[in-house]
């Protein structure tokens, strides 16, 4: 796909609205899904306070359901390698968060989620009597989402330019400066090494089938998690905001025209 400039020749108006868009949906749903989310008040923001980053990671109440649920299988596999029963209390501590969230009438989108996850999981371990297919889920997520921001900087049209962009309001307009694209694009990458990593490392103790593989996995995946996407989130705020520095409140309902 040959990228348009200001200073380029292009084609015809009508067939870059028809290159830009399926782009420009994908772009307008990813926002509207970051704005609900704790990305939203990040994104909102003029200054990284601590309050919207963790806002961002879902609140002290989020994380620790992003967190514990793995943490207790981790500690109860590491000190009994009894799978039924760290697969057990694990998916229990991700139902009491759900349960606390409906009774408390609050969001319950990400609890849901994640017992989710850890319900299957769960089944996949149950199935195979293998404590490190708690962990198979994980892995080919972690895939997903690479395989999606590689895809993306392989055809230019960068996932995080495209959340960016809709997320403060500037739509698809970032992609006629080379300037802002090539950091769209840089972006990208640092988010697609996040992942890429996280393979690298989890992947091989997968493959090992040992306990201490499987114990060593659940301690690479916490480590991984909410210690790595933290700072890079806020790297990304940082890069973003220096590149929209007049955006206007983030809207993910309307597109700006370029």
């Amino acid at each position: 796909m040959t990228d348009r400039f200001p200073d380029e020749p292009g084609g015809s108006d009508r067939r870059e609205e028809s290159e830009e868009a399926v782009p420009s949906a994908i772009g307008e749903s990813l926002a509207r899904a970051a704005q609900k989310s704790g990305l939203g008040k990040l994104a909102e923001s003029e200054t990284p306070t601590g309050t919207a980053l963790l806002g961002a990671l879902g609140g002290v109440r989020g994380l620790a359901e992003t967190i514990l649920p793995g943490l207790v299988f981790l500690v109860l596999f590491t000190f009994t390698q009894n799978v039924p029963l760290s697969i057990g209390l694990s998916v229990l501590v991700a139902a009491v968060f759900t349960v606390v969230r409906i009774v408390g009438k609050t969001p319950v989108t990400q609890a849901v989620a994640g017992l989710l996850g850890v319900g299957i999981s769960a089944i996949l371990a149950l199935i195979t009597g293998r404590g490190e297919d708690n962990f198979i889920l994980g892995i080919w997520t972690n895939a997903a989402y690479g395989a999606a921001l590689l895809i993306s900087v392989l055809v230019r049209w960068p996932l995080i330019g495209l959340i960016a962009g809709y997320l403060l309001g500037d739509g698809l307009a970032w992609r006629r400066s080379k300037g802002k694209f090539r950091v769209m694009q840089a972006l990208t990458v640092m988010w697609l090494l996040l992942f890429v990593a996280r393979l690298v490392v989890q992947v091989p103790l997968y493959l090992a089938h040992t306990t201490e593989a499987t114990v060593a996995l659940g301690i690479t995946k916490l480590l991984m998690g909410v210690p790595l996407y933290a700072p890079l989130l806020l790297i990304t705020w940082f890069v973003v905001r220096g590149q929209f520095p007049t955006a206007q409140k983030p809207t993910a309902q309307k597109p700006a025209e370029g």
